[in-house]
């Protein structure tokens, strides 16, 4: 079984930095997607947590398309969320963007290294690619 990895190149943080992870790794069938912020070039977009988690889960989304995964495949979610008042809008956007798919997930509160309100992470398994 191999790995393959998706954005070793290194993604870009805020203030332009190069992180030095992967955006995602593929084996034996499964994909793990780093945790995705509301970033886009490198910056936080501003906005209310529906906003900030839409970008999030779009961010996992177009990693998971460059894969060959669909929402479909997807049979775990990480979420943290910033503040305890924004579990209820989160969980609508959950609900919008995995609707009669929805993973298993855990959502905790913690305080984030980049300044948002919200990261995700997905895991997807797919047995034609396993």
């Amino acid at each position: 079984m191999s790995i393959q990895r998706y954005g070793v190149e290194g993604g870009v943080g805020t203030g332009g930095q190069k992180l030095p992870f992967a955006r995602a790794t593929e084996a034996g069938g499964w994909l793990f997607v780093s945790g995705q912020t509301p970033m886009t070039d490198g910056e936080v977009v501003e906005g209310s947590i529906v906003e900030q988690s839409r970008l999030a889960f779009a961010n996992c989304l177009k990693i998971m398309e460059e894969a060959g995964y669909g929402v479909e495949h997807v049979v775990h979610v990480t979420a943290v969320l910033t503040d305890s008042r924004y579990f209820s809008s989160f969980n609508k956007v959950f609900k919008e963007v995995f609707g009669e798919h929805p993973p298993a997930r855990i959502c905790s509160v913690q305080d984030l290294v980049v300044d948002c309100k919200v990261e995700v992470d997905v895991k997807c398994y797919r047995a034609s690619k396993a």
